[in-house]
């Protein structure tokens, strides 16, 4: 049997699936923690953080897994995610989403080699990066 690579399989096949599943997410997260934690640009939002970051890697993850398309992890475990309100004690300017978004770009760049698929998830992402800003910036 042939693979099916026409853009209508293309377009059934969640993003979950085109990141790699598990173990594609799980890169992903692994490496947008590892780039907060060490980039001096990222040091705005990193303070936000608990000093391990393990705990935020597996909440992104489970997160994503379910907002990719996968496994509804977070939901399964923590009921509905409640992003804002969840993001509400903590202060988040232009300044701390930019940040985010830097690693998130860049890690994005690093572990997702189809670049129409890191594009448009970054678009959908930068949304809701958005949407958690609960401070005017200074």
């Amino acid at each position: 049997m042939l693979a099916d690579n026409t853009p209508e399989a293309e377009a059934r096949e969640t993003p979950y699936l085109r990141i790699g599943a598990e173990p594609g997410l799980r890169r992903l997260v692994r490496r947008f923690y590892e780039l907060m934690d060490t980039l001096p640009e990222a040091w705005d939002v990193r303070k936000l953080h608990p000093q391990d970051l393990s705990g935020s890697e597996e909440k992104l993850f489970m997160y994503l897994s379910g907002w990719l398309g996968g496994p509804d992890l977070f939901v399964e475990r923590f009921g509905h995610p409640r992003l804002r309100a969840r993001h509400l004690p903590f202060e988040i300017a232009s300044r701390e989403r930019d940040q985010w978004m830097l690693c998130m770009t860049q890690a994005m760049s690093e572990c997702v080699r189809d670049e129409v698929l890191a594009a448009a998830l970054l678009d959908a992402i930068g949304g809701l990066a958005d949407h958690m800003r609960n401070r005017t910036d200074s």
